[in-house]
């Protein structure tokens, strides 16, 4: 399985981006595809994620009412619509793919990983 990411740009606070995940290969394996962010010196955090069975979604905290995380119907490429983004989102993003049939926020249960995508937010 492959993972590709795209998406990331600079915005200014309070705008809109979309990151893409398409995955390629052997995908029928993934049960769930993800999103997590990274700043220097900091831990990798989840952000959100997907059950590709059953379209339900997460959750970061940080995150709800502003993210959402879609699938295609082919349940090969993951979206994450990211609205009224803040300077704090700013980080590296990661899309990622778990054959862990329950949901977990744990990056080292994530077994596909995509190159990351810089997300930057203005103030």
């Amino acid at each position: 399985v492959q993972l590709q990411a795209s998406g990331g740009g600079l915005v200014q606070a309070g705008g809109s981006l979309r990151l893409s995940c398409a995955a390629s290969g052997r995908t029928s394996s993934i049960r769930h595809m993800g999103w997590f962010r990274q700043v220097p010196g900091k831990e990798r955090e989840f952000v959100s994620a997907i059950s590709l069975s059953t379209d339900n979604p997460h959750y970061a905290d940080s995150v709800k009412g502003r993210f959402t995380i879609s699938s295609t119907s082919a349940k090969n490429t993951a979206y994450l619509q990211m609205n009224s983004l803040e300077p704090e989102d700013t980080a590296v993003y990661y899309c990622a793919g778990t054959t862990v049939t329950v949901f977990t926020t744990l990056p080292e249960r994530y077994r596909y990983w995509a190159q990351g995508t810089q997300v930057t937010v203005s103030s």
